[in-house]
């Protein structure tokens, strides 16, 4: 059977700072699908985690935790709401600690399989376009498309540190770009689902590019996609 728009699975991969969740949500909202952010999702587990007072590189604790923890995502006018055990932390996740704490919590397998049990079941009965660091390689390896951004480090750093200056913290570049590449690093060399494209991903180097122009050359690759069903 055909999936029209709304039922496609779109997954956008890249390290931080590529700009993939402004691609994703404003993707997702001309398509008509569910936005998943799963970087939230491992930021919620990872404020779980500082709540409960467990160390974020105690893997056993981890994953006791993430056995009894329930993650959702909620559709909302202002963008998708993440419900921890029904409590909605979406305020509480856009902080360098739980930048960190994400980056921590995501190298350890038993979060990353029960995020994933519960990404995937996000899309059984809807289309959604996800980012995050995995999701075409791991979380869903039979994705309609699949798309790969990525973007200077220098770029990269100069967008998170601005983001981090809209959310009230303030914020020095060096600082900002040297944990970045430190991210990149832990991302790309984690045991579990590293950060690497799907041989089939669509490349797209952003870093001269605007999000208006992403998102165009995303949705005109949908729109060949769809034509050609």
């Amino acid at each position: 059977m055909e999936r029209g728009p709304c039922r496609l699975v779109i997954a956008i991969d890249g390290p931080v700072g590529a700009g993939k969740s402004t691609a994703a949500r404003r993707l997702a909202a001309a398509l008509g699908t569910l936005y998943i952010d799963s970087g939230a999702m491992y930021r919620a587990m990872g404020w779980k985690a500082v709540q409960a007072g467990i160390s974020l590189t105690d893997h056993a604790a981890l994953a006791s935790l993430a056995a009894t923890t329930e993650v959702r995502v909620e559709a909302d006018a202002a963008g998708p709401r993440i419900l921890v055990d029904g409590q909605d932390v979406t305020d509480r996740l856009r902080t360098p600690i739980m930048d960190e704490a994400a980056s921590l919590v995501s190298t350890c397998p038993a979060v990353r399989e029960r995020l994933v049990a519960l990404q995937r079941a996000l899309a059984e009965t809807q289309g959604v376009v996800m980012d995050g660091r995995d999701i075409g390689t791991v979380v869903f390896p039979r994705a309609d498309l699949k798309f790969f951004l990525n973007a200077d480090l220098e770029v990269r750093a100069a967008r998170r540190a601005r983001d981090l200056e809209r959310a009230g913290v303030r914020t020095d570049l060096a600082q900002v770009q040297g944990e970045v590449a430190r991210r990149d690093a832990r991302d790309r060399g984690r045991e579990a689902s590293p950060l690497r494209p799907a041989p089939e991903a669509i490349h797209l180097d952003n870093s001269r590019m605007d999000p208006d122009a992403v998102v165009a050359a995303m949705l005109a690759v949908v729109h060949r996609t769809l034509k050609a069903r």
